[in-house]
């Protein structure tokens, strides 16, 4: 297997490196960190040993006789290890961990702080269009995605199949995090409908016969194991009436098509237009993150109907970005941008298009959704 340079970089302190499962985190650690000592919590005679005696991790880092970063795999298997890697960090302050993991739900719940703020929260996304370079395929990115263990596979098609069942059998039912998987299964899909959509937690509900409670728990579940997310209505200095509900996303477009169930009454437009926006929300996400967060991701939606699909807003970012799964653009589907440029004359604004040409509606940028996401680079400014 060809193994791609990342975007993501390492940072010289200790940190936690969260990410999906498949998005390539043991790939990154492995390639980095071969003098490292590695530890798999994913081994079972490895988990056995640490879960047993946690303290275990003190005693064989002390025997080695050079050691300067201690990696640790899937580190929400054992919580207990972070109360003794944070007595490490005390005793020996040039010791430097990197603690990878999927999920974050358990590290949470252990009481721990996750270390404190001892150690960075960094994350790892699907591969971005631009680290693919002239393998990315517009047309196979929102059919399969851009997780690398899809686009790696032999066959992706079942790989993705298999992916949520996966997450399913071994984070959900083997830690116990729902008590019906019958209904968190019915959930999964029902929740796939609201992917690109503002999000209403009572319609989900009610679509999969489930309380409302125990609906919020699983968005929160879902979100904690990173295979979803949700994003803020942007509100500074409203002018408007705004909603107030978020949107929600599954992580990656593979995923959300591999989730929502599809037949003779659903439209293939809608399922496309969902996908494709959230193609360009799993970008914008991995290229804030690999820019240090800089600025944080938002979309706009006033009570009256206008809306902008995100918002980019830090201190040197302003942008507003409309994405259309359509070949033409219609000078209608500007209104949203003219709009909010019309509240936010700072912002810079685009709409992102399926067609192969750069052109200009009612003095809005219209460029091609590809061309868009190969020159995206983290620590690079948008280019418009």
């Amino acid at each position: 297997m060809e193994i791609l340079n990342r975007f993501f970089r390492d940072s010289h302190q200790s940190y936690f490196l969260f990410g999906p499962r498949g998005t390539g985190k043991s790939t990154w650690v492995k390639q980095h960190f071969k003098s490292a000592l590695y530890i798999d919590l994913l081994a079972p005679e490895v988990f056995r040993s640490y879960s047993a005696k946690p303290e275990r991790l003190r005693n064989i880092a002390e025997a080695q006789n050079s050691v300067s970063t201690i990696v640790i795999d899937e580190i929400q298997k054992i919580p207990q290890l972070l109360d003794v890697i944070h007595q490490m960090m005390e005793q020996h302050p040039e010791w430097r961990f990197v603690l990878a993991g999927s999920s974050a739900r358990k590290l949470k719940r252990s009481g721990v702080d996750l270390l404190a703020g001892r150690a960075l929260l960094k994350s790892m996304h699907p591969f971005m269009a631009a680290e693919l370079e002239g393998k990315f395929s517009m047309d196979e990115a929102l059919t399969i995605g851009m997780v690398p263990l899809t686009i790696n596979s032999e066959s992706p098609g079942e790989t993705l199949n298999a992916y949520t069942a996966l997450y399913i059998r071994e984070e959900v039912q083997m830690e116990g995090l729902v008590r019906n998987i019958g209904a968190f299964n019915r959930f999964l899909e029902s929740a796939s409908f609201s992917h690109g959509a503002v999000l209403n937690i009572s319609d989900v509900a009610r679509d999969c016969q489930i309380g409302r409670k125990t609906v919020e728990g699983y968005f929160s579940i879902l979100e904690d194991l990173l295979l979803a997310f949700r994003i803020p209505v942007f509100r500074k200095r409203a002018k408007r009436n705004l909603t107030f509900h978020p949107k929600f996303y599954y992580f990656d477009a593979g995923i959300f098509r591999s989730i929502r169930p599809s037949g003779p009454l659903d439209s293939p437009q809608e399922i496309d237009g969902a996908a494709l926006e959230g193609l360009i929300a799993q970008h914008l996400r991995a290229w804030i993150s690999y820019s240090g967060n800089l600025c944080n991701l938002y979309f706009w939606r006033t009570k009256s109907g206008n809306e902008v699909d995100f918002i980019l807003y830090g201190k040197d970012n302003f942008y507003a970005i409309e994405v259309k799964n359509s070949a033409k653009i219609h000078p209608k589907s500007v209104n949203g941008l003219i709009a909010f440029k019309e509240d936010y004359p700072d912002a810079q604004t685009c709409l992102l298009y399926r067609g192969t040409e750069r052109i200009k509606i009612k003095n809005v940028l219209c460029m091609p959704c590809e061309e868009f996401l190969l020159n995206l680079y983290p620590k690079k400014p948008i280019r418009l």
